[in-house]
């Protein structure tokens, strides 16, 4: 299991919907089983990652959390700073 808390720019949208790209269908593939304004969950390959993003004056506080996707959580945090 792995949990980390990163600050980005993006909106809390926008990091639901990057999130959605990397994880979803046209990434790796793995079912969105909730979604919101400011949060999606994903499951699939033995696995599930959660993101949760809250906004603030520069943009949005996020927390990942993940088991059997560590590496994959690792690159989407690097590429929503």
């Amino acid at each position: 299991m792995l949990k980390l808390n990163v600050r980005t720019r993006r909106s809390p949208a926008d990091v639901v919907k990057k999130a959605l790209e990397f994880f979803g269908a046209g990434g790796y593939g793995l079912k969105a089983t909730q979604q919101g304004d400011t949060c999606v969950s994903f499951e699939g390959g033995g696995g599930d990652i959660t993101v949760i993003a809250y906004a603030d004056n520069e943009g949005a506080s996020v927390d990942l959390e993940t088991r059997e996707w560590e590496h994959q959580l690792r690159e989407f945090a690097r590429k929503i700073k």
